[in-house]
C-alpha cells in the first residue's frame, strides 16, 4: 500500500497534508509513504524531517504519485496534477466542490474516488475528522492576533501612574468555531466582547466564554438552526431587523471579526459601507468570509483596505498563516480518516463504500459522479 503527499501548487496555500508524526502512523499500518520534495517547507517541516520518520521524498509530484493507492493533498488539485494519479486512486483533500461542475467532471474522468474532507458529516465518530472545526478554530485565533496588529492601541484596560487606557471593544458575527475561538482570545487578550449569531444554541456558548449575546431573539430567531447545527438563511424581516441592531452597536466598537458561511452559498453580508463609515477612525474589522464574496461591503480578498481610516482585513488562507499548526491538525484528521479505509489485519485499502463516513464525502468513483448532492443538472 503507497500512500503519497504532494505539494501545493497553489503559492498561497502553505499548509501540507503530513507531518513526520502522521508518516510514522502511516508506517505503522503498514503503508510506505512517499512526500513530494518541498512539500512541507512553508510549514517549517524540511523533507529531512519526512525521511527521518521513515518517508521517501520523490523530486516530482509524478514521481511522488506513481503506483500510490492513496494521494493527500491540502487544496484541490490542478488538472495537471490529475493526469499522473493512477485510476482508482483514493484522492483526499479540500476540495471546495459546490457549483465547480467542472472540477466534478476532471475528478470523473481521472477514474479517482475523490474524497472531499470538508463534508465530513458533524457525528461524534468524526470529530477528529473534521477539517472545517479544525482550521475555523485556528482562524479565529488568527482573526484576533491580526486585529490586534492593525489595531494601534492595548487590548486591556491598563491602570497605570499616567493614566487609564480603557479596554478595546471586539465585536464577533457569527458564533461557530471560528468565532468561539475568536471571543475566547479577545477575552484572554482582555478586551471587552460582544457576539451575534442567528442560531439559538450560540447564546449559551457565547455567555460562557464571558461575553455578552447581542440578538434580536424573536419567534424567527429560535428556529434558526438546521439539524446539522448549522445557521439557517434567514426572512428579510429579521436581516434587517438584525441589521439594525448591529448597525447601532458597530458604530461604538473598536475591532469587528465576521466569521458567517453557509455551506455552498455565498457569504452573507452583514456589513454595509454605511456601518463602516459610522465607525470610528482607527477601528479594524476582520472578514474571515472574504474567499467567498466576504461579509462586509468593502473587504478585498487578500488586500488590507483603508476606508476613511477604519481598516478592513480581507486576507486569504487564514489558518495557512498559521501554517505549522494548521497542517499538524489537519494531518492528524486525514490520518483518523484514512485509518478507517484500512484493513488493519491485511494492512491494506479495505474501503467500506456503504459506510456513512466514506458516502458522505466521496464525490467521484469508477469514472462517475456518485455524490447525490452534486449530481449533474443536465
Amino acid at each position: 500500500m503507497r500512500i503519497a503527499v504532494l505539494s501545493e501548487s497553489d503559492l498561497a496555500e502553505t499548509r501540507v497534508a503530513a507531518t513526520p508524526e502522521t508518516v510514522k502512523k502511516y508506517k505503522a499500518l503498514g503503508a510506505d509513504v512517499t512526500v513530494q520534495a518541498g512539500a512541507g517547507t512553508r510549514a517549517g517541516i524540511p523533507d529531512a524531517d519526512f525521511e527521518a520518520a521513515g518517508a521517501a521524498v520523490a523530486a516530482t509530484g509524478a514521481e511522488a504519485a506513481q503506483d500510490a493507492e492513496v494521494v493527500l493533498k491540502v487544496a484541490r488539485p490542478k488538472p495537471s496534477e490529475l493526469a499522473f494519479l493512477k485510476p482508482g486512486a483514493l484522492l483526499i483533500a479540500i476540495l471546495n466542490p459546490y457549483g465547480d461542475n467542472a472540477l466534478l467532471k476532471a475528478l470523473a474522468d481521472a477514474k479517482v474516488a475523490a474524497f472531499a474532507m470538508e463534508l465530513m458529516p458533524r457525528i461524534t465518530r468524526a470529530q477528529v475528522m473534521d477539517v472545517l472545526s479544525s482550521q475555523a478554530n485556528l482562524a479565529g485565533y488568527r482573526a484576533v492576533i491580526d486585529a490586534t496588529a492593525e489595531y494601534g492601541r492595548a487590548m486591556p484596560m491598563m491602570m497605570t501612574a499616567a493614566g487609564t487606557v480603557p479596554a478595546a471593544r471586539v465585536f464577533v458575527m457569527g458564533a461557530g468555531v471560528a468565532g468561539l475561538q475568536a471571543i475566547a482570545t479577545a477575552r484572554r487578550l482582555g478586551a471587552v466582547v460582544t457576539a451575534t449569531d442567528v442560531r439559538p444554541a450560540a447564546k449559551e456558548q457565547v455567555e460562557s466564554l464571558g461575553a455578552k449575546f447581542v440578538a434580536v431573539e424573536d419567534e424567527e430567531f429560535k428556529q434558526a438552526e438546521t439539524a446539522g447545527g448549522y445557521a439557517k438563511e434567514m426572512s428579510a424581516e429579521y436581516k434587517a431587523k438584525q441589521a439594525a441592531l448591529v448597525a447601532s452597536h458597530i458604530a461604538k466598537q473598536d475591532i469587528v471579526i465576521t466569521t458567517a458561511l453557509i455551506p455552498g452559498r455565498p457569504a452573507p453580508k452583514l456589513i454595509s459601507r454605511e456601518m463602516i463609515e459610522a465607525m470610528r477612525p482607527g477601528s479594524v474589522i476582520v472578514d474571515l468570509a472574504v474567499e467567498r464574496g466576504g461579509n462586509v461591503e468593502l473587504a478585498e480578498a487578500g488586500k488590507v483596505v483603508d476606508h476613511n481610516g477604519v481598516k478592513i482585513v480581507g486576507h486569504l488562507n487564514v489558518p495557512g498563516r498559521l501554517a505549522a499548526t494548521a497542517s499538524s491538525l489537519y494531518a492528524r484528521n486525514l490520518y483518523a480518516f484514512v485509518e478507517t479505509l484500512i484493513d488493519k489485519n491485511t494492512k491494506t485499502l479495505a474501503v467500506k463504500w456503504d459506510d456513512e463516513l466514506v458516502k458522505a464525502t466521496c464525490l467521484t468513483r469508477d469514472g462517475a459522479i456518485v455524490h447525490t448532492a452534486f449530481q449533474p443538472t443536465a
